[in-house]
């Protein structure tokens, strides 16, 4: 008898252009299934050193001019629950002058 899989053990995070320097180039990276917004920073940051930093200032708070979007709801609390999202987008949003 098989044990089913998690019906969701994997997330896509995408990397906006601005951010993917910190990613070797990557536009996408697939990370474990986590079970808050701040386990995905915490995951991202532990592969892709300064990441964390640009996203999340040092009150632990989402950086006024990022949106995270987690399977197009947008979230800003890292303890929120995210327990069968397959995609976070990350959006930095654009200044001018």
């Amino acid at each position: 008898m098989s044990v089913p899989a998690a019906a969701h053990e994997r997330m896509i995070v995408r990397i906006p252009t601005v951010l993917r320097s910190y990613t070797g180039g990557r536009e996408t990276v697939e990370i474990a299934a986590p079970a808050t917004l701040g386990a995905v920073m915490d995951e991202l940051d532990a592969r892709f050193p300064g990441l964390r930093f640009r996203i999340i200032d040092e009150q632990h708070a989402v950086r006024p001019h990022i949106k995270l979007f987690v399977d197009g709801a947008l979230l800003r609390d890292l303890a929120a629950p995210i327990p069968e999202a397959l995609e976070l987008m990350i959006v930095g949003a654009l200044s001018g002058g």
